[in-house]
């Protein structure tokens, strides 16, 4: 059985911390919006998963009390000794490792499937989600993925084609994953608060699609949204056989990026990895 912890902002207050806009760094202390959170994937109880940046461990003790496993990495040492306590209260429940999550072997850290759940700090979110996302060997070792964003990344990765929003982060999520707009998060959630309103993704591996490269896929998005406002005739120029496989596959190459469908770029890519 867990000890009682104190309150999140006694903890803060005894370890002097402050949130570093350095590190991207924003706090959560409503114990019910961080419990809500944690019920995003679903059930946790003996599961393993996976915190980045847990900071003073507001969203771990959410994880920590609906049962979870939970492996914490952490790069700002202010917060260790807060995490410190979290461990001794639950015993054989958390590991903190102090470390940059951009640059652990994530994988390495479990034996079997992992639930990775954070508030990513702002400033490594969107690197550490393509990585995520990326990669030939599919399903992935994550089970899922349940993420904070600024809003307006939330937004770019499950927006639908022709919006304003929809760009390589849509495709990239959801060609061969179901992407979803949790939860939002308003500003006044955190300590301090954002300039801007946040919101959680939950990500779910699918099927992948035959005969697919990830790695051609993101080369063509890439080509394709750098100059979202050019023609694909256009933007396509630098990727050897990029336009010959759009007219290979009729799609009109007069036609700009976002309006393309999911689909319609797993046909270009396909194309260009069977070339």
């Amino acid at each position: 059985m867990s000890t009682p912890l104190p309150p999140l902002r006694e903890v803060i207050a005894r370890h002097g911390l402050s949130a570093s806009k350095a590190l991207g760094q924003n706090f959560l202390f409503d114990e019910q919006l961080l419990d809500r959170i944690a019920a995003i994937p679903g059930d946790l109880a003996g599961r393993d998963v996976l915190e980045v940046g847990p900071g003073p461990g507001g969203l771990t003790r959410a994880l920590l009390r609906a049962g979870a496993r939970v492996t914490a990495i952490e790069m700002d040492r202010r917060c260790l000794p807060a995490l410190a306590e979290l461990e001794q209260a639950f015993p054989a429940r958390l590991t903190v490792i102090e470390g940059d999550a951009t640059r652990i072997d994530q994988g390495a850290l479990f034996a079997g499937p992992y639930a990775v759940v954070a508030n990513l700090p702002y400033n490594v979110g969107t690197l550490l989600f393509t990585r995520w996302l990326g990669g030939e060997d599919w399903p992935p070792r994550w089970s899922s993925l349940t993420l904070m964003f600024q809003e307006e990344v939330a937004r770019r990765i499950v927006a639908a084609p022709g919006t304003s929003a929809y760009g390589r982060l849509a495709v990239l999520a959801q060609w061969r994953a179901r992407a979803r707009l949790a939860l939002k998060v308003h500003r006044s959630a955190f300590t301090p608060p954002p300039k801007v309103m946040s919101a959680i993704v939950h990500v779910e591996p699918g099927a992948v699609p035959e005969g697919v490269s990830a790695r051609v896929l993101a080369r063509v998005t890439e080509a394709a949204f750098g100059q979202r406002r050019k023609m694909l005739r256009q933007s396509l120029k630098g990727l050897t056989g990029g336009v010959e496989a759009l007219e290979a596959i009729g799609i009109d190459p007069q036609r700009r990026a976002e309006t393309l469908s999911v689909d319609e770029f797993v046909a270009l890519a396909r194309a260009l990895s069977q070339a």
